[in-house]
């Protein structure tokens, strides 16, 4: 079993983190101080660790939060890198892009690298890894960015930033083609979603089990991380049958998961902290709108109903 002893991270509470609220979006309007205070306030008492996506004013106004209330978290920051190649696989309408974006892009993501690691130096008592990207080498992505640019992004912030640095990816890349990449990283990050999969609730955390252990074995001498882990409580049919999720299967997953991961002393992020309506498309059902364990009023899902007032 792996331990992060090395690189003096300590598994704990861990959970993803986005504060976009009704009306609000990344590249539009976003939360202000007293919103994101009110997030980590209901946070604070049952989670250490936030999984940050991208170093934009969100991630800014999260850091200010935390260094202002003297709160006790420490973060995961990423940067959100967008496609520097047209992915022709991808199964929607947002894998192909023009020579002249994917250009604007290139430039882009390098100013979010250096943004990364400007962050990485100011806040290094809070900001206890970076990730390069985010889902950007699977087949499906809308933003694929081949392994070696992402080769050339760890290698710069780990020359230039404190931090041991990582790259959050599905599973599947990491055992078909991602060597080259887990041998730059200082720790393997992984995503498993169950429902995404068509499991049902009854074989999930076994499959999730399967995904995290067929990728330490395949990397033993690298520490791995599951940077999202996660049930949804709604679909409108889109890649996951209505019927396979509700707020009682997202409890009972949680549940599970959480059990399992801290008797394995396993950091692991669960996907996530509250509902986001800008996501994925116009139908209130999306899926992609419904992985919070709050809702987007922020009022507690099943799965921590019971935690006002607890530590966990």
């Amino acid at each position: 079993m792996n331990t992060f002893k090395k690189l003096g991270i300590i598994p704990g509470k861990a959970i993803c983190y986005s504060g976009f609220r009704e009306g609000q979006q990344p590249g539009g309007d976003y939360p202000d101080y007293e919103q994101i205070k009110e997030d980590l306030l209901i946070l604070s008492n049952h989670w250490k660790y936030l999984r940050l996506f991208d170093c934009d004013q969100h991630a800014q106004m999260v850091l200010d939060v935390i260094t202002n209330e003297k709160l006790d978290f420490k973060i995961m920051l990423g940067a959100f890198i967008e496609a520097e190649m047209n992915n022709f696989n991808c199964p929607w309408n947002g894998g192909v892009h023009s020579e002249e974006q994917l250009a604007k892009n290139c430039v882009s993501n390098e100013k979010k690298i250096n943004k990364l690691i400007d962050f990485g130096n100011q806040y290094s008592d809070i900001i206890f890894s970076l990730s390069v990207g985010n889902e950007a080498c699977v087949e499906w992505t809308d933003h694929y960015v081949p392994q070696s640019r992402v080769l050339d992004y760890v290698r710069k912030v780990k020359a230039k930033a404190k931090q041991p640095v990582t790259f959050c990816e599905n599973y599947a890349p990491w055992l078909l083609k991602l060597d080259k990449l887990a041998a730059e990283l200082d720790f393997v990050s992984i995503h498993t979603y169950p429902v995404w999969e068509y499991k049902h609730i009854n074989e999930s955390l076994e499959y999730s089990k399967e995904n995290y252990y067929s990728v330490a074995k395949k990397y033993p001498d690298k520490p791995i991380v599951i940077t999202e882990a996660g049930w949804a409580t709604n679909s409108n049919g889109r890649g996951i049958n209505p019927q396979q999720v509700n707020e009682e299967f997202q409890n009972i997953y949680f549940e599970k998961l959480m059990e399992w991961v801290e008797r394995e002393n396993i950091l692991a992020f669960f996907f996530e902290a509250f509902d986001e309506s800008w996501k994925g498309s116009s139908e209130p059902l999306e899926p992609e709108k419904h992985w919070g364990l709050f809702k987007i009023d922020r009022t507690p899902k099943m799965a921590v109903k019971y935690l006002k007032g607890k530590n966990i």
